[in-house]
This record gives structure tokens, sequence and C-alpha cells, in this order.
């Protein structure tokens, strides 16, 4: 089980909030809680595992227990990887809320057959749901737009576009840039963007334990290249504060971005920390 350092005063947050627009909580590592005005809730890519130790070490608290949620619409994955699909992480919201479970095959594979959810926790089938790019999902006062992704380290990455009344916000799970942004640039006006952010580490192999040079995130020039191809006018970087060896300053991202006409602003956010649209 779980065990929160910030004990349970997160999700109370959430559950007390009543936004005029939309509130966006970030969650660490690639994870948000999302809630609009009529109190539709979603999250997108919860994770609260601590990694895999000396390989990968998280570096931040561990910002709630999933048995505390009790309000949930919906949980997204963008993708397969354990930080973004974790039975310890998501089961238990699912269980306790009735939330249905969005995500693309690969990442629904790891819940039916890697992790084997349905031995674990009291789920039904009917809380899950294959979507693809080009989908469009209604959940609640959102609608969500399935979107291509390109993450090379992924089998089948997406990203989500929100439409709200409030605005439009995207979160591109770990993209990075894409041929398809200037494209989603054009056909929505993005108020918001969350892209993957990080440094180049050496971090221990899986099979040898032998560090090796990885980079699983966007560079500078590389999420300001997407947020320009996606006319973001405001970017939240996330990611860069979750493994030890891959994280960086987001600061410096103002001087990447002021010589570009978008994204027009920076959204520097730490665990934890409210946006509104």
């Amino acid at each position: 089980m779980t065990v929160s350092d910030w004990s349970d005063w997160l999700p109370r947050a959430v559950e007390a909030a009543d936004p005029e627009t939309v509130a966006i909580w970030y969650l660490g590592c690639n994870g948000f809680v999302i809630k609009g005005s009529e109190g539709t809730t979603v999250f997108v890519d919860p994770y609260v595992g601590i990694g895999d130790p000396p390989r990968t070490v998280r570096m931040i608290p561990v910002p709630f227990d999933p048995e505390d949620v009790t309000e949930a619409d919906a949980i997204l994955a963008t993708h397969e990887h354990t930080d973004h699909v974790h039975g310890p992480s998501q089961a238990p919201i699912l269980e306790n809320t009735g939330a249905t479970f969005v995500a693309p095959d690969d990442s629904l594979s790891v819940a039916y057959d890697d992790e084997a959810w349905f031995d674990d926790y009291d789920l039904s089938e009917d809380q899950f749901e294959e979507v693809t790019e080009g989908d469009s999902v209604d959940v609640g006062e959102f609608t969500v737009h399935v979107e291509p992704a390109y993450d090379p380290d992924a089998s089948h990455p997406v990203a989500y576009v929100f439409e709200h009344e409030s605005g439009t916000f995207i979160h591109g799970g770990d993209t990075k840039p894409a041929e398809e942004f200037a494209d989603i640039g054009d056909r929505y006006d993005l108020d918001l963007g969350i892209l993957a952010f990080g440094t180049v580490g050496n971090i221990p192999d899986k099979e040898t334990g032998e560090p090796v040079r990885t980079k699983w995130y966007n560079d500078e020039n590389q999420i300001i290249e997407a947020a320009s191809d996606l006319d973001l006018d405001r970017l939240v970087p996330t990611h860069w504060d979750m493994w030890k060896g891959l994280t960086s300053d987001p600061k410096v991202l103002h001087h990447h971005a002021k010589s570009f006409e978008a994204p027009r602003s920076l959204e520097l956010v730490e665990i934890g920390d409210r946006v509104d649209l």
C-alpha cells in the first residue's frame, strides 16, 4: 500500500475546490488531476511509485495515497510505461470511484496482462475504454480528443487535447516534437500545453547495471520546438523533477523560448501546485 509523504491534504484540496474555469494540479512526474467548473475530475498519468532503485530513483515526495481519492470520473494514460500505467497508483482510484480508465491498446495490455489488475482489485470490464488517434471521448464537461504523439521509447503513445467551455489544453505525455504538431496547433486554439522536459544522464542498464547515456525526455530545444509548433499560449514543463540523474531546471527555458512567438509564457510548477485556465 502506498504511504503518502503529504497525508491526504492534496485529494482533500481537489475535492474542496470550486474552480470558475478549469483547475489543474501537478502531481509530479507527468501526473495531473484536472477539475472543471461543474466538478468533473480527471486524472492523467498519476504515479505514486518509487521507481526501480537503483536504476530509477524517485526524487520527489509521494503526494497522495490512491486510497484517499474519493472523486474521479476518469483516468487517462498516455502510454504504457510504468510511471504512466501503474496498478498500485491507479487501480485503487478506479475501485473506489468507479471511474473509467481510458488508454491506447498497449497501455490496456499492462492492466489486463502484465499487471493483471482484475486479479488484485474489484474492477469491471466496462471501466476500461480503448482509444486511438482520431478518437474523441466525452468525460463530463470535457471533450477529450486523442492525437498523435512521438515517443520513440514507447510502443503506442498518444496525446490528449481537452476542450472545455473555458479553454483548451494538451497533455503530450512524454512526446518529443512530432510532424503532426503544426497541424494540431492549427486545429486547436491551445491555451496551455503540458510537455516532458529533462536532461541526459547515465542510467544503469536493466540487464547489466552498467551506466548508459539516457535521454527519455525533451531537451531545452526540443520542448520549445514542440511548444512552438503547437502554438501554445502557456507551456507547463513536466518530468524534470522525477528521476535521479535526469532532473533539470525548467527556468532555463526562458532563454530558449524568448525569441519564439510561442509559447507566449512559461508556467513553471512544482509538485502540488495548481494552475487554472
